[in-house]
């Protein structure tokens, strides 16, 4: 590997040593993930930010409304596993391309929607680019970095998604505050436009790193689902893709009902919701780069167990606050942003090392995304079940989600400081 893919120059110097570490083209290579992830936070969560508003102007039921995101996650899980292999057969960058062209352009498009059924086309189509991009850039990145900083750095990259979500609640709590919601909700869904600019800056600058140009010249081997479930690698897929099912079951249940939660039971304003959004999310953003640093020091094991445990607890103390006490709400916002967020940062780099580079993009984007697919349920079970106790009741649900995840990491390989095969 060249010295423009890793400058060991600066290895150890101050906290941000990772980042120095990945080179000139490893930099790039994050620059254009973070944007990527980000800009794909953005996207997905105009849907939630603009539920309420949305069941209003179609006069959809919740369970209705819950299925928009269930049927945008299994959709995601598809389009996450075909760029999986995608990845491996044509390379990270064109993958990474792809997929931020897909969602950009079907979030504008549900935009145009006229009827419930044409939006939930268009959210399916937006799911295929969503659930892509995450398993181009994370690997891109991991490739790219050192042992001892890959728990890091691919997590700077998952706190990416609080930025993006942040940028998606300041952009609704304006549209929404000087438009009418029939139009604001339009609106909203066409400045999902914005990361189409990403790509040029990904084509001009981004390249894959060294060893997976070579497994793509010269691997016999190319990605496959069948690959990644044959000898000891399939009880590792198995059990990875339970973890992600419990971890995105929980997170989806919260990014899809805490808005309309916050106004339909805490009652709660346009911008009094988007208050208490943006304690959330900084709470998200400080959990993404905490945990990265936690699965470094700790253990990729440990790091799961710790904020799983955390979440459902936290969960249900933010559901079963009694009316009128709003102010202990916003005691609680902020840890459960954390929790909820933190135990993602340990992903892009544990799935990345459980699999060797021929396979690396196959494995990650399936059990990923088939995570997100069966997780994707939670969501629309809990807009069933809120029909009978109320929204706050259901999600309480959420908290199954984890311990999910705590039984799943019985069965996988602590993977810690490991060399990428």
């Amino acid at each position: 590997m060249s010295t423009t893919d890793i400058d060991t120059t600066k290895e150890g110097q101050g906290p941000f040593a990772w980042f120095h570490t990945l080179g000139r083209n490893g930099k790039r290579a994050f620059v254009g993930a973070f944007g990527g992830f980000g800009l794909d936070a953005y996207d997905f969560q105009v849907l939630p930010l603009s539920l309420f508003a949305i069941t209003a102007s179609f006069g959809l039921t919740t369970g209705e409304a819950g299925l928009l995101n269930t049927v945008t996650l299994v959709v995601s899980a598809l389009g996450g596993a075909i760029a999986g292999i995608l990845a491996d057969r044509i390379g990270r960058v064109r993958t990474l391309m792809i997929t931020v062209i897909t969602y950009a352009v079907f979030t504008v498009l549900c935009g145009f929607a006229t009827s419930y059924e044409m939006l939930m086309v268009f959210r399916a189509l937006q799911g295929l680019g969503f659930g892509g991009e995450w398993a181009a850039g994370a690997i891109l990145v991991a490739e790219y970095c050192k042992p001892q900083y890959r728990g890091r750095t691919v997590a700077f990259i998952q706190s990416s998604w609080a930025v993006g979500w942040g940028l998606s609640v300041i952009v609704y709590t304006a549209v929404f505050s000087f438009l009418p919601q029939d139009a604001a909700w339009r609106v909203l869904f066409w400045t999902g436009a914005i990361p189409a600019l990403l790509v040029f800056y990904v084509r001009r600058n981004v390249k894959d790193a060294p060893r997976a140009e070579r497994a793509l010249g010269t691997s016999p081997v190319k990605g496959s689902f069948r690959a990644v479930f044959r000898g000891k690698l399939g009880r590792t897929t198995m059990f990875a893709a339970l973890l992600a099912t419990g971890v995105q079951g929980g997170y989806y249940t919260l990014a899809s009902w805490v808005p309309t939660f916050l106004k339909t039971e805490r009652g709660l304003s346009v911008v009094g919701t988007g208050g208490y959004m943006a304690l959330l999310i900084s709470g998200a953003f400080a959990g993404y780069v905490t945990g990265g640093y936690l699965t470094d020091l700790l253990g990729r094991k440990r790091t799961f167990t710790l904020f799983a445990v955390l979440s459902a607890i936290l969960i249900v103390l933010f559901t079963t606050i009694p009316p009128g006490a709003n102010g202990l709400i916003l005691l609680v916002t902020f840890p459960l942003g954390f929790t909820t967020s933190a135990i993602f940062s340990g992903f892009g780099s544990f799935l990345a090392e459980l699999y060797p580079t021929e396979l690396r993009g196959t494995g990650q984007g399936f059990t990923y995304n088939f995570g997100r697919a069966v997780g994707a349920f939670f969501p629309a079970v809990v807009g069933f079940l809120a029909q009978g106790m109320g929204v706050g009741g259901a999600m309480i649900f959420g908290a199954v989600a984890y311990g999910i995840a705590v039984v799943a990491l019985l069965g996988l390989p602590e993977t810690k400081g490991v060399e990428l095969r």
